[in-house]
C-alpha cells in the first residue's frame, strides 16, 4: 500500500506514520493489487482526527474517526475501514460480480482558486470527478463506503445525472434533472 501523510496543526512525527503504516498493513490481505492511500492527522482544540481515504481500483473507502489520543484514532478509523472493506467485497460477492463489474471513478480534486479574488464567503474546497453510468444500487454503495451524504452520478438506464441523498430520517432521496427551460 503506498501510502501519503498529511498534517492539519500536527506535526508529523515518524511514530505517528510508523504507526499507521503497521496499522494499515492488515488491510493488505483484502486487495489483490497495490492500492493507494490518504492519511490526514489533524489536532484541533484536544480532539486528536484521523481521516483515512482508500482508493481502491473501482471505489473509494473512507474512514474519520475522533479522539482525544491520535494512536486510539488510527485504531479506531482503520478497524472502520476494514469493516468497509469486507461489507464491500460482501456486497459483491452476493451479487455475484468480480469486483472489475462495479464502475466507479476516483474522485480527482481540483486545486482551489485564489480564494483572496471573493469577498465574504468563499468557495474553500472543490472536487472534480468524471460521471460513469452506474445503477442506482451501485451509487448507493459509493455512498455509503464514502460515508457521505449525497452522491453524484450518472443513470445508467437513463444516461441522465443524478444525485442521492441522505434524509433526515434514515431513508435516501433522490433528485433527478430535467434540462428543458
Amino acid at each position: 500500500m503506498r501510502i501519503e501523510f498529511y498534517g492539519k496543526n500536527i506535526e508529523l512525527t515518524s511514530a505517528l506514520k510508523n504507526q499507521a503504516e503497521k496499522k494499515l498493513a492488515k488491510l493488505d490481505k483484502y486487495f489483490t493489487e497495490e492500492v493507494k492511500a490518504k492519511v490526514t492527522f489533524a489536532a484541533v482544540k484536544g480532539d486528536h482526527t484521523t481521516e483515512i481515504t482508500v482508493f481502491l481500483p473501482n471505489t473509494i473507502v473512507r474512514a474519520e474517526e475522533t479522539t482525544e489520543d491520535m494512536y486510539a484514532s488510527i485504531d479506531l478509523a482503520v478497524d472502520a475501514l476494514e469493516r468497509q472493506v469486507r461489507k464491500y467485497k460482501t456486497r459483491l460477492k452476493k451479487r455475484q460480480h468480480d469486483t472489475a463489474s462495479i464502475r466507479f471513478e476516483n474522485f480527482e480534486q481540483a486545486l482551489p482558486e485564489n480564494e483572496e479574488d471573493h469577498q465574504g464567503k468563499i468557495i474553500s474546497k472543490r472536487k472534480e470527478f468524471h460521471l460513469t453510468p452506474m445503477l442506482e444500487e451501485e451509487a448507493l454503495l459509493q455512498m455509503e463506503l464514502l460515508n457521505h451524504n449525497f452522491f453524484v452520478f450518472l443513470d445508467g438506464d437513463t444516461g441522465e445525472p443524478a444525485v442521492l441523498y441522505r434524509r433526515r430520517d434514515g431513508n435516501f432521496g433522490r433528485i433527478d434533472y430535467d434540462y428543458t427551460r
